[in-house]
């Protein structure tokens, strides 16, 4: 595990943090975290994006949950929740789980073993209700049937042995809906089971959430309530820290530069920069003219600079890789002096020299260049690499143009194809290849923005999949993922470190450093003032 703190101060501050949390909890007050954006809805299952499970994920609960306090998510770190207990069959095919009793949803109705296998017809579009959008369809096609034994107990049965599928229930993006309320209400008012419940959701203002005085953790949680004042200006939103109007930043969203900045204007401020399993990526419309065509992808591909991108946009603070987040942090990222052997991770000079050579034989030239738009989501943490993008493709006589795309528009844009070249940022909820593989490249995925699509390439994620030998399966993911950057699939520029910065009043706080989408509970946080 590592840890990257700003400046000496910020470690002091982290230490004495760490000695004040043993102390006894207060109950009370009110948390105020800054918001990016107006989200696109908080129904966790239908979105793809962190700007959700930020201020949803302490709506709802999960059968089990990454602990919220151990930085690195492993499967030694998954704990219960909603169930009590699981337990894997003699063939691996059946995972059945012990549920809690005594839970209620936040409207008074009881948590049963029905409210588990709703959630999964829902997920499987196999209910009457259906989610409007559905990205992590395909994470689940492998549970073949769901079965209940009376109200506390259920059994998911498998086609196959899938050992990650703890892992993938375990994310901040697998919690349990109940069979009463409609999927549309989960996205404009939702009822769960968690430590808060939802109060109000004002477009382009704020977000609200109170205290679940009924939690089935007694005595938790400790705050009265969560506030998401939106601020979608990053200035503006730092200034708004320093001065106290807010008591955090939204998670991962500092720069090291602005964290320098919120540093010298206050220098209690805890600011803690970490993996977040996220890359930024270019996605490609392969099958459109002209990128239809495979050597023009590639020539984009051999355009990258991506010691440049990490300089530029995260002063250093990134990491160059493939699908899966790098090592040390990543479990199943490429090593290095395999990352060197693709093409587009050596010599820039000498692949883009190859790519000007490509566009050449297609009538492209200094004085003929392609002219395209880059798509990418109108957020600073899209926008500013996309700028950089930009200007690396026209050492290869392409002129892109920017073009900005409203958070809520996004990813619906690209899931319908609606682009040509777009600059994206993937995050994957858990690090296992599983999730990464049939989420982002599985044929007819929701995820799969790009389209690609090897029939023989996802036998082997299937192959993978069952292995139980993690050295093998080591091997085994890392020339799939090799694969995939050859063909161009959706070639990764960086995976991000990003920086989360809060009063040192707030207790408690643990950020995750190989997944932005697990840690959001804040149920046992609490406020020293």
């Amino acid at each position: 595990m590592v840890r990257f703190f700003i400046f000496a101060a910020a470690i002091l501050a982290a230490a004495s943090t760490g000695s004040a949390q043993a102390a006894e909890p207060k109950h009370g007050g009110i948390l105020r975290i800054y918001h990016r954006e107006t989200p696109p809805s908080l129904s966790i299952h239908e979105e793809a994006t962190f700007s959700v499970n930020v201020p949803a994920m302490g709506i709802y609960n999960n059968l089990v949950v990454y602990d919220q306090h151990k930085p690195q998510n492993s499967m030694g770190t998954i704990v219960p929740e909603l169930a009590t207990s699981w337990a894997w069959s003699a063939d691996n095919k059946n995972l059945t789980f012990k549920l809690r009793e005594g839970v209620k949803w936040h409207d008074g109705q009881p948590f049963t073993a029905k409210d588990v296998k709703c959630t999964f017809d829902l997920l499987q579009g196999k209910g009457q209700d259906k989610f409007r959008k559905n990205p992590r369809k395909d994470l689940f096609k492998n549970i073949s049937e769901v079965i209940t034994n009376g109200d506390f107990e259920v059994t998911l049965h498998l086609s196959r042995p899938q050992p990650s599928l703890l892992a993938m229930l375990a994310s901040g993006y697998t919690p349990i809906y109940s069979c009463h309320v409609p999927a549309a209400q989960m996205r404009t008012h939702p009822i769960g089971t968690g430590p808060f419940k939802f109060v109000d959701f004002k477009q382009n203002e704020s977000i609200t959430l109170a205290k679940n005085p009924d939690y089935w953790k007694k005595g938790m949680p400790y705050l009265d309530g969560i506030e998401f004042p939106i601020i979608s200006n990053r200035a503006t939103a730092v200034l708004a820290f320093v001065a106290g109007k807010v008591d955090m930043t939204f998670p991962t969203e500092m720069t090291a530069a602005l964290i320098k900045d919120i540093k010298a204007q206050g220098p209690t401020a805890i600011c803690e920069i970490a993996p977040i399993n996220v890359s930024t990526n270019l996605i490609i419309n392969r099958e459109n003219p002209p990128f239809n065509n495979i050597e023009l992808r590639k020539a984009m591909a051999l355009a990258l600079d991506r010691r440049s991108f990490i300089d530029i946009i995260y002063q250093g603070q990134a990491d160059a890789g493939g699908t899966l987040l790098p090592p040390p942090e990543g479990v199943w990222g490429m090593p290095p002096e395999m990352l060197r052997t693709i093409s587009g991770y050596g010599d820039v000079n000498k692949d883009r020299e190859q790519a000007r050579e490509i566009m050449k034989k297609f009538g492209y030239g200094p004085d003929k260049p392609l002219k395209i738009k880059v798509s990418t989501r109108n957020l600073a943490t899209y926008r500013d690499p996309a700028v950089v993008l930009i200007d690396q493709l026209k050492t290869i006589y392409i002129d892109a143009e920017l073009d900005p795309v409203e958070s809520s528009q996004w990813f619906a844009k690209i899931a319908r194809n609606d682009y040509s070249v777009g600059l994206n940022l993937t995050g994957n909820g858990i690090d296992d290849p599983d999730q990464a593989f049939y989420e982002n490249y599985g044929c007819g995925s929701e995820r799969n923005y790009t389209h690609y699509c090897n029939k023989d390439l996802e036998a082997l994620f299937d192959k993978q999949s069952v292995e139980t030998d993690v050295e093998t399966r080591k091997k085994m993911v890392w020339e799939i993922d090799k694969k995939l950057q050859e063909d161009v699939a959706r070639p990764i520029l960086m995976h991000a470190r990003s920086g989360t910065c809060w009063k040192p009043y707030v207790k408690n706080m643990t950020i995750m450093n190989n997944s932005a989408y697990n840690g959001y509970r804040y149920e046992d946080l609490w406020l020293d003032k």
